[in-house]
């Protein structure tokens, strides 16, 4: 028994060189995978609403204040700018929910510093996810009829009301994650001081912008109040997005 219990404690004090470091560093390298996949989100998602912003003046879309003619026509004849457009609606539903619960992911292992304005931020990106796919539904039930009607009919009118309405209500909405997200990063320590306050005055003019929501659908300039908030948007986007790319295995404790 005695032989036992002494080739047991020679076992546990057996020491590989290397072993602690070992089981330290896997944890480590995998934080710093999980931020780079993050990070890469984020500037996808940046770089497909830059596609979709640019294509817009581009095709010169209509706006909400003018003439229902001018918008039928215009839709009569662009089916294909507005397919691409809510093609690339969807594929920003999949890149903001993956970035907002990936981040909340990173806030957690970081301490849990900012955790509650995480969680913010993810029910603001979940709910101005619906927004944007009522957006983009009704988008597609204003353009399908349109090259098969004459005039403007009630049917299309309303759906082309619903989809500006839509797109207000998504301005607060993304705000609200906007502002969230970039509370919860730095508090986190994942971004520097200025973005947070670049996220604080981008989210604030969306939910300015938002307020007006009534007056936006009804083709109000007001809407121009939102466009400095989501430019702050795609720039916050970008700048945490490389910097989570370019991030070190080493974090601290």
């Amino acid at each position: 028994m005695r032989s036992r219990q002494n080739t047991a404690a020679a076992l546990e004090s057996l020491h590989v060189p290397g072993s602690a470091a070992v089981a330290t560093a896997v944890p480590t390298e995998t934080r710093g995978h999980s931020e780079r996949v993050v990070g890469a989100t984020a500037i996808a998602l940046a770089a497909s609403m830059v596609f979709q912003n640019v294509m817009f003046g581009w095709a010169d879309t209509p706006g909400y204040g003018d003439p229902i003619g001018e918008v039928l026509a215009w839709h009569a004849q662009n089916r294909g700018v507005v397919a691409i457009a809510v093609g690339q609606e969807a594929l920003q539903l999949p890149l903001l929910l993956g970035f907002l619960t990936g981040l909340h992911g990173l806030v957690g292992r970081r301490g849990g510093a900012g955790a509650d304005w995480s969680r913010l931020a993810v029910a603001a990106g979940a709910t101005c996810s619906a927004v944007y796919a009522l957006y983009a539904v009704l988008w597609i039930g204003a353009v399908l009829p349109a090259a098969e009607l004459a005039e403007p009919s009630p049917v299309f009118e309303l759906a082309w009301q619903m989809h500006a309405a839509a797109f207000a209500l998504a301005l607060p909405a993304l705000g609200t994650t906007f502002i969230g997200a970039a509370l919860a990063t730095h508090a986190s320590r994942l971004t520097p001081p200025w973005q947070r306050l670049l996220g604080v005055a981008g989210g604030g003019l969306l939910l300015a912008a938002g307020a007006a929501s009534l007056a936006i659908a009804d083709g109000s300039a007001l809407v121009f109040m939102g466009l400095p908030g989501l430019a702050a948007w795609i720039v916050w986007l970008f700048a945490t997005g490389v910097r989570l790319v370019r991030a070190r295995t080493a974090h601290p404790s």
